[in-house]
């Protein structure tokens, strides 16, 4: 009995030696949870490159929000200046048109009386013309009918300024009055579109009656689009026609497009703002006014501190960088950053670090964020 006890205590203290022996061969991990360690291996299979952040001339950047606009030249409401009923309609929003082609027809009994108005003055001024001819030949030889010549004269001349003006309602209504004779008659009369462009309201529809300062239509001109950018008071200043910049959609933001400034507006909104109006430097036929934009202009720069774009990584909506003082052991290190330009972006001071003398991870800083956040499990 005695042997086996002795047994027992010499395999638990064999046991423990061995399991103390285990552990220290165990790496010793560090215990806070913003420093990760990587050895050399490590560093070059993730390629980890150490270095000094380096001044460079960073513009700096306002970014700016707005819509797809076109001026108000492009924009046309398309009205009648006679009223009537809508017989038939050519259009649907978005649809293209050219310029002279029928997009509706309106018809109503004033079309005909027009017409027949216009056919009525005319017989009426040719019989005035035929008997102010007989008038003016009596009036030569006698001075008795001077009188009735002037009289005639003047019902002529009343006449003449009635047909010129039932020929401008008749081209008004698109109606030549030189082919127009008591046989053609219309009571239907077309509408036309005055510009080429695209379809951005029907207002209208069939059987409905319009007067004359109904709008029917509503028609877009895309061949001058701009970026109309909303700018706060305070900035205004600072832009100025011929400054450039880049526009890019809410849905893609990762295709920009220049835009050149062409107008600073001088009036400011109930909320502080005025609109920059921006060209595009080249025809963007995908675009559609009233489509929301973001921007960034730069408005000058200075040298400022700064890093690799891949030495920033993003956490959780914050800023970080990875400093080092042996080159394997790495600090995250939360940053406030500035603009990025040209594969650079600057650091805002920071009293906590000497940048220019603080050794850091310019390169493979998310592979060591995906070391320091996602470490792997040790093996049993």
């Amino acid at each position: 009995m005695k042997n086996i006890l002795i047994y027992i205590v010499f395999a638990s203290c064999f046991i423990s030696c061995k399991s103390n022996s285990n552990t220290d061969n165990v790496e010793k991990k560090p215990s806070d949870p913003n420093v990760v360690v990587f050895n050399d291996t490590q560093l070059k299979n993730e390629g980890v490159t150490i270095g000094y952040p380096t001044m460079r001339n960073i513009s700096s950047q306002i970014q700016v929000s707005g819509t797809v606009d076109v001026p108000p030249t492009n924009l046309v409401s398309v009205s009648f200046p006679f009223g009537g009923y809508v017989k038939s309609i050519h259009l649907l929003p978005g649809m293209k048109v050219q310029k002279g082609e029928k997009i509706a027809t309106l018809e109503d009994q004033s079309y005909v009386q027009v017409q027949q108005d216009y056919l009525t003055a005319k017989a009426q001024l040719n019989y005035l013309q035929t008997d102010l001819a007989r008038q003016k030949k009596l009036s030569q030889n006698d001075a008795a009918t001077i009188k009735n010549y002037q009289l005639i004269l003047s019902q002529y001349q009343a006449q003449e300024a009635i047909l010129k003006s039932l020929e401008q309602k008749l081209q008004i209504l698109h109606i030549s009055p030189k082919n127009l004779h008591a046989g053609s008659l219309t009571v239907d009369i077309p509408v036309y579109a005055p510009i080429s462009g695209f379809v951005s309201q029907v207002n209208v529809n069939l059987g409905q009656y319009v007067n004359p300062s109904d709008i029917l239509f509503s028609l877009i001109n895309p061949s001058d689009l701009h970026a109309a950018m909303a700018v706060f008071e305070k900035d205004l200043p600072l832009f100025k026609p011929g400054m450039t910049g880049v526009v890019y959609l809410n849905d893609d933001t990762t295709k920009l497009y220049p835009v050149e400034v062409i107008l600073v507006a001088k009036d400011v909104d109930s909320i502080g703002k005025a609109l920059v109006h921006c060209h595009f430097e080249k025809e963007l036929p995908h675009m559609a006014p009233g489509m929301f934009l973001n921007g960034r202009f730069a408005i000058g720069g200075g040298t400022s501190v700064s890093v690799p774009d891949d030495a920033v990584v993003r956490y959780f909506g914050k800023d970080y960088i990875f400093t080092t003082d042996d080159g394997h052991k790495f600090y995250m290190q939360e940053v406030q950053t500035g603009n990025s330009e040209n594969g650079y972006t600057a650091l805002l001071p920071n009293k906590n670090i000497d940048y220019l003398h603080t050794k850091i991870a310019i390169n493979g800083a998310y592979s060591l964020i995906g070391a320091l956040k996602n470490p792997m499990e040790d093996d049993d």
